[in-house]
């Protein structure tokens, strides 16, 4: 028989569960975008990745994008790979799509490959081409925001935004807040700008505006803990993926990239 004592004890150990699987299921998804390793086999890639204990990624090698397409073959090997591993490939980066032969590997590597998202990106009337195959083939797309020294048409928040506010929920945002800061623009504004429209988020710091030094996440500009905090703040639920572009080895840094995102995870 359960008296007063033993019942409180059960009420408060329920209430505790209750809250710790509360903020389990709020958690952010941390995961890697595979650039990260583009100098390592892919056998030795996914080695580091279980390693650290990822389950999610971003392919984003580049063997896989576009402008030098991969084989089917290539992307059932890799996907025969990560399945062994227990990793999901939830996105798939293409870089550009610039015409309707991109767009039909777009799809197809992603479907090889297992993802849901094609991260990239278009312009003119391509949007509308990718919005109504995604949308048919039941895949999102998220337009990716890039740092170069020359002039690209997605550096700010308000140039994604503008490519797509004729665009259906298919299309968002694949956010990559050290690009954001390396373009000189406020990553947590970023943030709170296309939060209704993020698909994913790469986490990359850098050491300055006007260029792409990489630092380690939360030693740079791109205000990472706001940056997470804010993700917090707009529920999302998609994968942050790391990425860190350094040459030589880069374990060391990758793992304190990794403990660092899932302490404010």
């Amino acid at each position: 028989m359960m008296n007063r004592r033993t019942f409180a004890r059960a009420l408060t150990f329920g209430i505790g569960a209750f809250h710790a699987s509360a903020h389990a299921s709020t958690r952010l998804r941390i995961g890697i975008g595979t650039y990260t390793y583009h100098n390592l086999s892919m056998d030795e890639m996914v080695k580091r990745l279980s390693a650290l204990g990822i389950t999610e990624i971003e392919m984003s090698r580049g063997e896989f994008m576009l402008m030098k397409p991969p084989t089917d073959d290539m992307c059932r090997s890799a996907r025969s790979s990560f399945d062994r591993a227990g990793i999901r490939c939830v996105s798939y980066y293409t870089a550009t799509i610039k015409d309707d032969r991109d767009l039909d590997y777009a799809v197809r590597f992603a479907r090889l490959l297992g993802s849901s998202n094609i991260t990239g990106d278009a312009t003119g009337d391509m949007l509308r081409k990718i919005d109504e195959r995604l949308s048919r083939e039941g895949l999102t797309f998220g337009i990716h925001n890039h740092y170069f020294k020359q002039k690209f048409a997605y550096e700010s928040p308000d140039d994604v935004l503008k490519a797509l506010a004729s665009r259906s929920k298919t299309m968002g945002a694949t956010l990559d807040v050290g690009h954001i800061a390396s373009c000189g623009y406020d990553t947590v504004e970023a943030v709170r700008k296309l939060a209704p429209f993020l698909k994913v988020v790469h986490l990359k710091d850098v050491a300055a505006s006007g260029g792409e030094d990489n630092v380690l996440i939360g030693q740079g500009i791109a205000k990472i803990p706001a940056v997470m905090k804010a993700l917090h703040k707009a529920s999302f639920r998609g994968l942050v993926a790391i990425e860190y572009e350094k040459e030589g080895d880069i374990d060391a840094d990758v793992k304190r990239e990794v403990e660092f995102a899932r302490k404010l995870a």
